[in-house]
């Protein structure tokens, strides 16, 4: 897959055929629009293409701090995870358009003319029933119908049930993972939810009962943290390799606390140093609740069972 995050340095295509969005999950519901794009694509022989926004068009159009009711967004991809998610599903070209408020007040008629045909070079446009673009969102299935022989430009609409027949919306998968449930998330999903950071210095008490834990700082402010709990997830290190392990959200209650919350892996049969390396896991499995324990004792043994629990999810299922 082609990446271009600057529209100036698009190489004009021929025919293309397009989709447009944020994307944020690529969730079930947007890979029934990536698919039917692929499938048109192949039909007219013309290159798929999708253009997506960042960063997240709700960041540049939010209330103020200070408003009353300040923008509350987390995004279930960093922009390199939605990268990798389109381009798993054969995608020929990705251009990442960066949303300013200068763009947001595009009309609809210069998001066709300007990004779609100029920019682009658009054949057929395929959208989900509720796409909409142009500045206040004026633009729509119906307008880009209304105008398609003046702009010579194709539109199919994916249609509402095809889409709806997933049941499956980003909103929904943020408040299945606010939840911790991680079944649900990564049933609507199409995959295992991933949560990927730097590995930093903690306080190191883990290796102090044998459970030496890396403590995972994510780059971007924005990603959707799981609720609270206990968690079997698969880690993947920085040389590529695959790690059982299971995986800590909360403040751990058990030696005094944090302010902060923090986000812990111990891999399983794992003994290296991963520190200031990147780190993804990928949720699995919710194993318990966060729990305060009577001493650290108590704690390890429930390590233990845990650890156990997890290598059931990771390995023997």
């Amino acid at each position: 897959m082609h990446v271009v995050r600057d529209p100036a340095e698009f190489p004009r295509l021929t025919n293309a055929v397009v989709t447009s969005g944020t994307f944020d999950g690529v969730h079930l519901g947007h890979q029934k629009i990536l698919q039917r794009l692929q499938e048109v694509a192949r039909q007219s022989e013309g290159p798929s293409v999708v253009i997506t926004y960042w960063p997240h068009p709700r960041m540049v159009l939010a209330p103020p701090l200070s408003h009353p009711e300040p923008l509350k967004l987390h995004l279930l991809n960093t922009l390199e995870e939605r990268i990798e998610k389109l381009a798993s599903h054969g995608v020929d070209y990705l251009l990442i358009v960066p949303f300013t408020h200068e763009f947001a007040e595009w009309t609809s008629e210069q998001y066709i003319r300007e990004l779609l045909l100029d920019t682009v070079g658009a054949g057929k446009l395929v959208i989900g029933y509720d796409h909409r673009f142009g500045k206040n969102r004026e633009g729509g299935f119906e307008y880009l119908q209304a105008h398609s022989a003046q702009y010579g430009l194709e539109v199919e609409e994916i249609p509402r049930e095809d889409v709806d027949a997933v049941g499956v919306s980003s909103t929904r998968i943020r408040r299945a993972l606010e939840a911790g449930d991680i079944a649900t998330a990564n049933r609507y999903l199409g995959y295992d939810y991933p949560y990927t950071g730097t590995v930093v210095r903690g306080q190191q008490l883990g290796r102090t009962i044998g459970y030496p834990t890396a403590n995972i700082k994510c780059q971007e402010p924005l990603k959707q943290v799981p609720g609270r709990g206990v968690y079997a997830v698969m880690a993947t290190t920085a040389d590529g390799r695959h790690h059982a392990a299971m995986l800590n959200i909360g403040v751990r209650p058990t030696v005094g606390g944090d302010l902060a919350e923090t986000v812990e892996a111990h891999l399983l049969d794992f003994d290296g140093d991963l520190y200031d390396q990147p780190l993804t896991v990928q949720f699995v499995a919710r194993l318990r609740d966060e729990q305060k324990f009577d001493g650290l004792e108590a704690l390890k043994a429930q390590l233990g069972r845990d650890a156990d629990e997890a290598r059931r999810h990771l390995i023997s299922g």
